[in-house]
């Protein structure tokens, strides 16, 4: 139908665009949330663009289903202002209608976001996490920035080198604090270079001094040195980290059954269900009176998303720590929903009020009671 297919062209368009602005959103703070992580030393800062790349893919579902909630109730609160609806009620059809087309237009997005809630969030998560791993178990003369103060990989040394020669072996005004066998050592020197003996790499120091101490004993004891060397090893930390719910497969998490799995588990299957409901919810609220303005329905609509989403975070949460189950839970948000919603387009779609309730139970009783 002209009327079906002019409607779905209008909010491809709207669809189009705000998914354009969205990304761009969210993009912008999560590179600049992932370049804080970079300074902080929890990225590698040549995988920022990486690590934002999969974060957004992460973030991708709820981005889809924000800008498929905003562009049908932009489209069809236009239609209610200039009173296309109006024309399209008089001819007979309720709102009701509007349904099948809708649900013919929404069906390949929902498609992609239930694939990606179900399979990129748990793979993007994963990536991330791979990244992060790598870059916290690189050695310890990898981790040495000029003038910065960085611990070593095992937390036992401190370096911190005033600047450094561009290939990295030489370095000045090298400070290295450690506790290590029940000693703090605190050693200083003006110049310092990696020495390569064997398999062992030394940091060799030059013209500085060196302050010992036992730990809860009294003393210090303080020497100076012309050349100094220190083992280090620049070895990569094996450290064996545990994936976290959000990095496992959907089918780890229906396998284990654990209640943090279960939690992450109705967090992906939320997301689906939720852009099924945010579908009718569009449907349902963008009905349009002219005194609250043109952008009244949007706020609605985007505190309705906030709030829907921060119950399914809640649930989520809740789920994990044992307190709520499963499927009650499902049941209680996304039925609840989903129900209330549909009782809402009934009302609007049969125009029931509770004016024209009372008129038809008047009609039918009549001006003098039943039985005249």
């Amino acid at each position: 139908m002209l009327f079906h297919s002019s409607i779905r062209k209008e909010m491809a368009r709207a669809f189009g665009a705000t998914v354009v602005v969205l990304a761009t959103i969210v993009m912008t703070m999560l590179l600049i949330r992932t370049l804080g992580l970079a300074t902080r030393g929890s990225v590698d800062p040549a995988e920022v663009l990486m690590v934002l790349g999969y974060t957004v893919l992460g973030h991708a579902p709820t981005i889809l289903t924000l800008s498929l909630f905003i562009s049908i109730v932009a489209t069809l609160s236009r239609m209610y202002r200039d009173s296309e609806m109006t024309i399209w009620f008089s001819t007979g059809q309720g709102l009701g209608s509007f349904v099948g087309p809708l649900l013919r237009f929404v069906w390949p997005i929902l498609l992609v976001i239930t694939v990606l809630a179900i399979f990129a969030w748990p793979w993007s998560h994963q990536q991330s996490q791979v990244l992060r791993d790598r870059f916290e178990q690189r050695g310890d003369l990898e981790r040495v920035t000029p003038g910065q103060f960085q611990e070593s990989a095992g937390g036992s040394r401190v370096f911190f080198v005033d600047k450094d020669s561009v290939g990295g072996k030489t370095a000045g005004e090298v400070f290295i604090a450690a506790t290590e066998r029940g000693k703090q050592t605190i050693t200083s020197a003006r110049k310092g270079r990696i020495d390569t003996v064997g398999a062992d790499q030394f940091l060799m120091l030059s013209a500085g001094q060196r302050l010992e101490t036992e730990i809860g004993q009294p003393g210090l004891k303080m020497s100076e040195f012309e050349q100094y060397g220190i083992l280090v090893n620049d070895k990569a930390q094996d450290v064996e980290r545990a994936l976290q719910p959000q990095a496992l497969s959907t089918s780890t998490l229906i396998a284990g059954r654990t209640p943090a799995f279960l939690g992450e588990l109705s967090w992906r299957l939320g997301l689906a269900l939720a852009a099924l409901n945010f579908v009718l919810m569009g449907l349902a609220v963008s009905s349009v009176n002219p005194r609250i303005g043109r952008n009244g329905n949007l706020l609605f609509s985007l505190f309705t998303f906030i709030l829907y989403y921060n119950l399914v975070n809640l649930g989520s949460s809740r789920i994990a720590s044992g307190t709520s189950d499963f499927w009650r839970f499902l049941l209680a948000l996304h039925g609840g929903a989903f129900f209330a919603t549909a009782l809402l387009l009934i009302k609007l779609h049969f125009n029931w009020t509770l004016a024209s309730s009372l008129r038809r139970k008047r009609s039918v009783v009549g001006p003098y009671g039943a039985g005249n």
